[in-house]
């Protein structure tokens, strides 16, 4: 059976340069390269998209050998109905190791038709790191290969203002262009490259803050064999999501010339201010993701809908959401309700394997981002603790344990996470008093959560009694005797 590749794809095409991407993953892919590629078929955009992988381990080699191209699937709710369709996208140029291939990607700064920069290096990615230097090859962190890059480009056109870029991260953080555009202005401190690269920055690049919306499950293991037949070719990077979609980008109304998303009726919106689509797309639909995935996870559950039809978690999950997250957003009850309700619809998409441990990479972060903001929210407008939100949190401590019965569970986050939770649980003495000072430890690390947890009055005893039932009695008990029965149906 012949591999998918520009061989084998009669319908390939090369396009014009025109968008640099950080991150060659499943979101990205069925996301943002798949808008590219209708824009491309139903509008003169006429772009490629040139990808950089952004750690050392990645799918460079993999894309490459696809010459690009690979083949998404899209299942779910399309105007009410269930619709799965198929097609293969075409628009990936070619993917670039800067470990491996940093003269080809620093090259890059002096193509004129590049444009556009899009990343997502997970809520993580944004980051600075002190040791990086102008003169490492590469750099450790993305905004530090990205800072290397603009300024590769500053030089080369000679500071030409309209050889700026527009810049809009996909990252699931707050303000996340501006948190870029502050990152690269400190390694532009730290690297003293001086006034004329600061202004450039300022004046010739549009850095946006962005929403995304899609579940993308990723590639579909289980059914690969039927797919693969069904296709009658060899994709070794299909990627499934679902139907629903939406890209909200705060920026210059200008951009949509440009980016003529609109015109190829993709739901992408350019707005003044996107505050009100992320909180309530972070707090009710990434919210519940996260806090779900450790209660399920260790119940005995593996996907995220299974997790909703069942009877318990599935109850818990929906009263966290209109119960606990609901109340802490300054958004029209109805308007609220009417989301939350199509984000279960959608958790409840039947073509959709989403794996729980997929939802799970880098957990910490996302609890960060995701849950405790509506856990300080409820306590600020409530008065007392949400339940489920800290007992989620109890079980996210349960989950880094990193066992699941006598199976081990391949935890995916950043090092000194995972070092600092194999320490703690190492360490833990076996009895619920082990357990009250893990999770004091766990609370306090300031690093993690930007607080220290255990000054929210009550938290650190919930939080506590929530793992010491977990350990003692199992999740399925503790779910049951531990947390109340939902106020909502």
């Amino acid at each position: 059976m012949n591999r998918l590749n520009n061989d084998s794809w009669k319908a390939y095409k090369q396009y014009p340069e025109k968008v640099l991407q950080f991150g060659e993953g499943n979101f990205m892919r069925a996301f943002v390269d798949w808008q590219i590629h209708t824009m491309n078929q139903k509008t003169d955009f006429n772009g490629g998209v040139v990808v950089v992988q952004p750690l050392g381990n990645g799918l460079a080699e993999m894309l490459n050998a696809q010459d690009g191209l690979y083949t998404l699937y899209l299942q779910g709710i399309k105007d009410g109905a269930a619709v799965k369709e198929h097609e293969v996208i075409n628009c990936i140029t070619r993917t670039l190791n800067p470990f491996t291939q940093h003269e080809e990607y620093m090259k890059l700064a002096e193509n004129p038709e590049l444009r556009f920069i899009v990343s997502n290096t997970t809520e993580a990615g944004i980051a600075f790191e002190a040791g990086d230097k102008l003169t490492d090859t590469p750099q450790s962190s993305f905004p530090g290969k990205l800072t290397a890059l603009l300024y590769k480009r500053f030089e080369f056109f000679n500071g030409n203002a309209s050889k700026g870029f527009i810049i809009i991260p996909c990252e699931l953080i707050d303000r996340n262009g501006d948190e870029l555009k502050k990152v690269i202005l400190k390694y532009a401190e730290l690297w003293n490259l001086g006034g004329g690269f600061v202004n450039w920055l300022n004046e010739a690049n549009t850095f946006c803050c962005s929403l995304v919306d899609r579940i993308v499950p990723g590639y579909p293991r289980d059914t690969i064999a039927e797919i693969t037949e069904e296709l009658g070719y060899e994709d070794k990077l299909v990627v499934v999501g679902e139907q629903f979609h939406l890209w909200v980008i705060e920026g210059p109304q200008w951009i949509k010339e440009e980016f003529p998303a609109e015109l190829a009726g993709l739901n992408v919106l350019v707005v003044d201010d996107m505050t009100p689509y992320r909180t309530r797309k972070v707090r009710i639909l990434n919210g519940a993701h996260t806090a779900m995935t450790p209660v399920a996870y260790l119940y005995g559950i593996d996907t995220v809908a299974e997790a909703i039809e069942h009877e318990e978690v599935g109850a818990f999950v929906k009263s966290l959401i209109y119960d606990e997250i609901i109340p802490t957003l300054d958004l029209p009850a109805e308007e609220l309700n009417s989301f939350a309700d199509a984000v279960l619809e959608r958790f409840l998409n039947p073509y959709v394997q989403h794996y729980l441990m997929s939802i799970s990479l880098n957990s910490i972060s996302k609890f960060k981002t995701r849950g405790l903001p509506s856990l300080l929210q409820y306590v600020e407008v409530k008065g007392r603790l949400p339940e489920k939100l800290a007992f989620s949190l109890s079980a996210l401590i349960a989950f880094y344990k990193g066992r699941r019965g006598e199976e081990e569970i391949q935890l995916a986050d950043d090092a000194d996470i995972l070092e600092g939770f194999a320490s703690l649980w190492g360490g833990w003495d076996g009895t619920d008093t082990g357990l009250r000072a893990l999770t004091a430890q766990v609370l306090a690390a300031t690093n993690h959560w930007g607080c220290d947890l255990n000054e929210v009055k009550g938290l650190p005893d919930k939080v506590a009694e929530g793992l010491i039932a977990i350990e003692g009695i199992g999740m399925k008990q503790a779910l049951q005797t531990f947390v109340k029965r939902p106020a909502h149906n």
